[in-house]
């Protein structure tokens, strides 16, 4: 589409603007704590585990993310999944060692791997 236009820029924008948005909100995340609490405690060593084991199970609509201190420093590594319509849930402290199990129980499967839960965080969606 050639922009000749006003107000073709705005249609274009406003497109982006709603795929975008429905993409955020079928999009499965992972969110690792970087900040240097969580680095000092393993979390690069967990974010690379992360990354592994997405690419060994050849899984590419998942958006993995960094995030600083969130105030939880004695549970650090932690690391949130994120799945549309449920609950946040943060684990911790996560070693990379237990990144298989979560990916393949609470990311793949939906279900939540108890014993390593920090936290739950409603869903706005649900």
């Amino acid at each position: 589409m050639a922009i000749k236009s006003l107000e073709d820029l705005r249609k274009i924008k406003a497109q982006a603007k709603e795929h975008t948005e429905a993409r955020k909100l079928n999009e499965r995340q992972i969110i690792i704590g970087m900040g240097t609490c969580g680095i000092a405690a393993g979390a690069r060593e967990v974010m690379k585990a992360v990354l592994e084991e997405l690419a060994k199970r050849d899984i590419h609509d998942v958006a993995v993310l960094q995030t600083g201190c969130i105030g939880m420093c004695q549970k650090e590594p932690l690391l949130d999944v994120v799945r549309p319509g449920e609950d946040r849930v943060t684990y911790g402290p996560v070693k990379p060692t237990d990144v298989p199990r979560i990916i393949a129980d609470h990311l793949i499967n939906g279900v939540v791997v108890e014993d390593l839960v920090v936290a739950k965080i409603p869903s706005k969606q649900a």
